[in-house]
């Protein structure tokens, strides 16, 4: 599993610090891969963080447009972090992690067939890609979600899972008991085995 990255992309009106630990604790478990937790490029109009793009009146309807406006600077984004770390031309060798927004984003990246990646784990999300989907059907995808997320739903994760099985990926949706919109030790701990499992997949 040497030669890998993990990519975690941090939620609306958050920063990359607030994942960055997921590295520490997945590293005993991954010690040849790297982690890499960037900001996302916008600032967040309703206080500190950052965001992906912007939630400022945003609906069901808007949403799969802002996601589309918002492909050109993350694309940017996962670009210039798989060339700082030799992958540019090795996605396979890169998982995308993302929380709240940042599984939006992350699900847009394989739903659309952008990014090729090894898998895709998306904690507290859901699927707003703009159609058509394209996907890349070999990526396999672990969601997870509180079942008491007061935020975004968790029949979005459900959802989601229905939506990308019936386009042939490989997607498996757990919903948390007694969890909001937050990660947990157990979310923390699946999300491990499946990352280790598909770079060794791959290596």
């Amino acid at each position: 599993m040497s030669n890998s990255l993990v990519i975690m992309l941090h939620g609306v009106g958050s920063n990359g610090n607030d994942l960055a630990p997921l590295g520490g604790v997945w590293r005993p478990v991954l010690p040849d891969t790297r982690f890499a937790a960037p900001d996302a490029p916008f600032p967040f109009e309703h206080g500190a963080g950052r965001q992906w793009f912007s939630i400022s009146g945003v609906t069901e309807g808007n949403r799969p447009e802002r996601v589309r406006l918002a492909r050109t600077a993350f694309d940017a984004t996962l670009s210039r972090l798989m060339a700082d770390h030799q992958l540019a031309d090795r996605p396979e060798r890169v998982v995308l992690v993302g929380f709240s927004q940042g599984s939006i984003m992350a699900l847009d990246a394989v739903a659309s067939g952008r990014w090729p990646v090894a898998g895709v784990v998306a904690f507290s999300g859901r699927l707003s890609s703009p159609m058509p989907l394209t996907p890349c059907v070999h990526v396999p995808v672990l969601l997870i979600h509180g079942a008491e997320d007061p935020v975004i739903d968790p029949r979005e994760t459900e959802r989601a899972e229905t939506a990308l099985k019936a386009l042939g990926m490989e997607a498996n949706a757990f919903i948390l008991s007694g969890l909001g919109h937050t990660l947990s030790s157990d979310g923390v701990a699946r999300a491990e085995r499946f990352i280790a499992s598909v770079l060794a997949a791959g290596s």
